[in-house]
């Protein structure tokens, strides 16, 4: 992967430019207020920025912590994706504290942190979860608005399907009525074909009880295996960034200012009782002098799930008793800021296979490397041009398991899912490095409807000290449990016919079969798949619970709205980018009325 950094690195200057002017020093702004602020250029940023900017009726200010994306290889190369992060110029090189229930262990948790957020750096799967989330939303808030139903509407203005980059006959592999031509987001089908497709097929025929062919993995009902739908258009990938605020970046009312990352919110007076934060405060560094605008309308959040609650609990608004430990004052006492954090865990299982149809030796290979580069840059086709998975699949446990003796079932309905398997033709596995030789068949695991909540907290009240990040990960029986029965179901997956003559055997403590063994492999390789969500947690408007009412204002507070991740108050069946765009859309038709 060091090669591969450095290949992005070495090009970046022959790529085309995204955008025109950004602005790059806070003297280039047109001036200090606008109606609007939106802090966070990532997924959800973006779409409101675009959708405020394009009336031409409202001055936007876009304020981004990080770099540009313009010229950088790797967040335009789908398959390049895993040499964003962690540990480079376009992370926020964050870590989780040491997980109680992960062998004490610690490891990255990447965001974001150029124009796009994370929708610049994730590995582009792109699919809505079930509308069990969007109804149980609906219930959760007593707001209708958040129901399937209606945000199922929202698909049309956001998602673009279009054709694969290698141009394939797509028939079968998707349901085209769920889907919508029209919008801004491009996303297709798998752009490149790999031997195993056929073997994954063939498995959900054979095995179709437990592993059933699901028609369209996009498009509300999640349960089933089907072909991975991705945000990639023309062998390319999309994000929020080169799509929405793409669309906006050159009207006279945006500004988008990079490298200033928000330190606070400022309060400017009281309105109906309440503090008014219509101020914002932020710098470019530790050492840099500090700029203040103000927003004549709203100030919106989007700076995600982590960056969200610590941006307001910098401010002085979270519990009283945690802002007081670390010197600040309390303005608004909620206790529900940075709480409820929950998380898809990721498991990452890995199989010796024969041959050399695996793309390892591409990714080992800075000969074979360059030569499909080469093919990319020159037809934006090619291994390159496709994404991590080429299929994936949500399942449930059994309804007779017997942790549903002691535990309610916690998915958001009975057509939802407790866990994803995610299948990719190479050796993926973050927390031990590929082995020199050898071809791999990887099986991911994803815990989708865990029970374990965590927090975000200060770690002091300096704003460029990264804050405490605990997903709390396996503190639950329920989470445990559901773990050792993937791994034992993935097992039953390649004892299919169709995998017979091409796995040799699983690598490492995958061969466990004991409870405890399955048990010591799960808390010794699993992470995070990085779709942190809750810590700002919608919940309806007179609760004593919850940071943001259903049309996702501050609670307690005049002036701002929250829009990114951190409002969904449990993790939906989805990887989260795709329900992010979705919760944008509809806060900026709030928004503006229509």
């Amino acid at each position: 992967m060091a090669y591969l950094i450095l290949v992005h690195l070495f090009l970046a200057a022959c790529l085309t430019p995204t955008f025109g002017k950004l602005c790059t020093s806070p003297s280039q702004l047109r001036g200090n207020t606008y109606d609007y602020i939106v802090i966070g250029a990532g997924t959800a940023g973006n779409v409101i920025a675009a959708r405020l900017a394009e009336s031409g009726h409202h001055d936007v200010l876009v304020l981004e912590a990080g770099v540009s994306n313009e010229g950088v290889l790797a967040s335009q190369v789908p398959l390049m994706a895993p040499t964003l992060t962690p540990n480079t110029p376009y992370d926020w090189n964050y870590t989780v504290v040491p997980q109680t229930h992960l062998n004490g262990r610690t490891f990255p948790f990447s965001r974001g942190r150029l124009l796009g957020g994370s929708s610049s750096v994730n590995y582009m799967v792109h699919h809505y979860g079930s509308s069990e989330d969007y109804d149980r939303l609906a219930r959760i808030t007593g707001d209708s608005g958040w129901a399937w139903r209606n945000m199922r509407r929202y698909i049309d203005r956001h998602e673009k399907f279009v054709a694969p980059a290698d141009g394939h006959d797509t028939t079968g592999q998707y349901i085209p009525s769920l889907h919508s031509t029209f919008g801004v987001l491009p996303k297709s089908l798998p752009g490149f074909s790999h031997p195993i497709d056929s073997r994954v097929i063939a498995t959900t025929q054979e095995l179709s009880a437990e592993f059933p062919f699901s028609p369209d993995t996009g498009g509300g009902n999640v349960l089933g295996l089907g072909w991975a739908q991705s945000s990639i258009g023309g062998g390319t990938r999309s994000s929020s960034a080169t799509t929405y605020l793409n669309s906006v970046i050159n009207r006279r009312n945006v500004d988008v200012l990079l490298n200033a990352q928000v330190t606070k919110l400022v309060r400017t007076g009281t309105i109906g009782g309440k503090p008014s934060f219509r101020g914002v405060q932020f710098a470019s560094g530790p050492q840099a002098p500090t700029t203040n605008v103000f927003a004549r309308k709203e100030v919106i959040l989007s700076a995600g799930s982590f960056g969200t609650p610590q941006i307001l609990q910098l401010s002085g608004i979270g519990d009283r008793t945690e802002l007081t430990s670390k010197s600040i004052p309390t303005i608004v006492n909620n206790p529900s800021v940075g709480k409820n954090m929950s998380d898809h865990l990721l498991l990452p299982n890995n199989w010796l296979v024969r041959g050399t149809e695996s793309l390892d030796n591409l990714l080992r290979d800075p000969v074979a490397f360059g030569a499909a580069l080469e093919q990319w840059q020159a037809s934006k086709t090619g291994p390159l041009a496709n994404g991590i998975p080429n299929h994936l699949g949500f399942f449930r446990l059994p309804n007779n398991s017997p942790i549903f003796a002691t535990t309610p079932d916690p998915a958001s309905g009975p057509t939802a899912s407790h866990w994803e398997m995610l299948v990719s033709n190479f050796w993926v596995n973050p927390s031990l490095p590929r082995p020199a030789t050898g071809s791999y068949l990887t099986l991911t695991v994803a815990l989708i409807s865990p029970t374990s909540r965590g927090t975000l907290k200060l770690a002091s009240n300096d704003p460029f000290q990264a804050p405490l990040i605990d997903p709390n990960f396996l503190a639950t029986d329920f989470d445990r449990y559901t773990l050792r029965e993937c791994v034992r179901a993935i097992k039953r997956f390649t004892s299919a016919n169709a995998w017979s003559d091409y796995i040799i055997e699983p690598v490492g403590d995958l061969a466990a079969q004991t409870d405890e063994g399955i048990d010591a492999y799960v808390r010794s390789v699993s992470s995070t798949i990085f779709h942190p969500v809750g810590t700002a947690s919608m919940s309806p408007r007179e609760a004593a619970w919850g940071v943001v009412d259903p049309e996702l204002k501050l609670k307690g507070v005049e002036g701002v709205r929250i829009v990114d991740a951190s409002v969904w108050p449990f993790v939906p069946n989805a990887h989260t980018q795709a329900p992010v765009y979705l919760v944008a859309e509809r806060a900026a038709s709030i928004i503006r009325g229509y």
